[in-house]
């Protein structure tokens, strides 16, 4: 009899851990599901804004503006009592200083506040605002293998990440509940031998049409844990 209970307690085990197992395409499907189980961050259309807290430096309060079926980008960035407004309008490129759009060299060196840098703040939020559905991104290269990994007492699923040469170098994994499968945390690396990079630990969330969005994002270095800043979203 005893043979006979441990003979069901292995198989029913065996299945277990079969129904765990899966292939870093499926993991990533699950976590979207969480974030986005309405599918409409391809039609995302919504306002939110970012407080950027980093030590010895201001905050930087960025109000932000999506459409994606208009191509269009706004980002309003409250700094030094300054305002500085960039929007990308389809192929158009505005940029406003306190108003007014004829503003100094000086300015725009002192802020790095140009075309590129609207494109690239573009790129920039909605890439860590849109994870985990950025993933599926033309030149994304998904991990088929899952692991498991268990940090500071949380059991995560981890999703390695690289990208073609044309998109981007870095290595990043991506950690994710595993009972909701919602992102916790992510890190990347630009060489994982040096352990150079950051870490960044995702607390509470936000659903802004939705999508659920981190509320809270906290970067650290991933050489020494040193905190960097945190990013804390409203909307």
């Amino acid at each position: 009899m005893n043979k006979v209970i441990f003979f069901l307690f292995y198989l029913f085990g065996l299945q277990w851990v079969a129904a765990q197992e899966f292939e870093g395409s499926e993991l990533l499907d699950k976590a979207i599901a969480y974030h986005d189980p309405q599918s409409k961050w391809k039609t995302f259309k919504g306002d939110f804004t970012v407080t950027m807290e980093t030590p010895n430096r201001p905050l930087r309060k960025s109000n932000i503006r999506i459409d994606f079926p208009a191509s269009f980008f706004k980002l309003e960035v409250q700094q030094q009592g300054n305002t500085l407004v960039s929007t990308l309008d389809n192929e158009a490129c505005h940029l406003t200083f306190n108003g007014a759009t004829d503003f100094s060299e000086s300015i725009q060196k002192e802020y790095r506040f140009d075309c590129e840098r609207a494109n690239f703040y573009k790129n920039y939020y909605t890439y860590l605002y849109g994870l985990p559905m950025k993933l599926k991104n033309p030149g994304t290269l998904i991990n088929s293998k899952v692991n498991k990994e268990r940090i500071d007492g949380k059991a995560y699923w981890v999703l390695k990440v690289n990208y073609r040469e044309e998109v981007g170098t870095d290595t990043w994994y991506f950690y994710f509940d595993q009972n909701t499968y919602a992102l916790k945390r992510y890190q990347f690396y630009h060489d994982e031998s040096k352990n150079d990079g950051e870490y960044i630990v995702l607390e509470g969330e936000l659903d802004i049409n939705g999508i659920k969005m981190p509320k809270n994002r906290s970067w650290y270095y991933n050489s020494n844990d040193q905190f960097l800043g945190i990013d804390r979203l409203t909307n």
